[in-house]
């Protein structure tokens, strides 16, 4: 499998989430887009190479192996995530007084530590 490619595991770049009549949304830069779809690509590509070595009756440690690497570019893509996610949208909705984005930020992480 392709190892991943050393990118910086944030952009500093203004991220907002809005919320509109459609519910919350967020607004990613044009390079936080990019950067995150490259990895969820090659998360892509290594999940169908896991789903090959099966069918090739791989060695189980080999393929478990394989799971794990693809586990850990799914936690850099949510940890990408999450950082973006606290360092704007969370600071912004305290900053209005929306003290609920603390209880949705300790549920996400939850979420996120449950393995």
């Amino acid at each position: 499998m392709d190892e991943m490619v050393h990118e910086p595991d944030s952009l500093n770049e203004k991220e907002c989430c809005t919320t509109s009549s459609n519910g919350r949304k967020s607004h990613h830069s044009d390079a936080v887009k990019k950067n995150l779809t490259t990895r969820l690509n090659r998360i892509e590509g290594q999940i169908r190479g896991i789903k090959g070595l099966i069918e090739k009756d791989t060695y189980c440690d080999d393929v478990i192996t394989q799971i794990a690497a693809t586990q850990s570019a799914m936690n850099s893509v949510a940890k990408i995530l999450l950082e973006g996610h606290l360092r704007n949208c969370v600071v912004d909705r305290l900053n209005e007084g929306d003290t609920e984005v603390i209880d949705e930020v300790l549920v996400t992480i939850q979420k996120l530590m449950k393995k």
